[in-house]
């Protein structure tokens, strides 16, 4: 199986496209639009799609993006299960704000992450962009994580991700794969205008209150 997933499917301008990539690239998009619509199957699709860019990334020497594959396996069974029972009473979730808090607990671990991937890749591995290798690492891991709590900032994260993907991708001849983070841009665009629509019919139409017993009679 995985030596068919890295086999030619075609070839562009001389460029040759994987298995791995072309159905990375399908998975994918379908994945985003599904996340965009707040659909849960979105979580076991995109558990589908990581497997595949795992075995991209490894044979392009992009180490970090596939080591980080498996942590979105993990990320996606966790997000199933919050998106279905992590709301209120144990009910379905709803999108929410990041707060100040959440901020700079996002910032700060996102700070060591990169330093911290930068250093490894640096040092132990060939990674020929090891900074653009350890951000876009620690920025999609913190959009996951949002993601698996309904924050609807978690697609700026995705955004800024993406605008780093797309040239990175191209720089190591994945093509397609740039083309699909392109698309990414555009379904995260959407995404966060569908969520932050969401967010403002939920605070314009507030869950009413029970009214009280009625007052006794004098």
């Amino acid at each position: 199986m995985l030596d068919w997933l890295t086999t030619e499917a075609f070839a562009v301008a001389g460029v040759a496209t994987t298995w791995a990539e072309l159905l990375g690239f399908a998975t994918g998009v379908l994945n985003v639009w599904l996340v965009a619509r707040q659909h849960i199957a979105n979580w076991a699709l995109g558990i589908a799609n990581v497997l595949l860019l795992m075995v991209l990334f490894w044979t392009a020497g992009l180490y970090a993006d596939a080591g980080l594959q498996l942590v979105y396996v993990a990320l996606g069974g966790y997000g199933w299960y919050h998106w279905i029972f992590g709301g209120e009473r144990r009910g379905r979730l709803t999108v929410s704000r990041t707060g100040r808090g959440g901020w700079l607990g996002l910032a700060s671990v996102g700070v060591l992450l990169t330093a911290g991937l930068w250093a490894l890749l640096d040092r132990a591995t060939d990674s020929a962009v090891p900074l653009a290798d350890a951000l876009t690492t620690a920025l999609s891991l913190l959009a996951t994580y949002g993601q698996t709590r309904k924050l609807v900032e978690s697609w700026w994260l995705w955004i800024a991700a993406d605008l780093i993907y797309i040239p990175l991708y191209a720089y190591k001849g994945l093509w397609l794969t740039g083309g699909l983070y392109l698309v990414f841009l555009g379904l995260c665009v959407l995404g966060l205008r569908a969520w932050r629509a969401d967010l403002l019919s939920a605070d314009r139409d507030p869950t009413p209150v029970p009214p009280g017993p009625a007052p006794a009679a004098a």
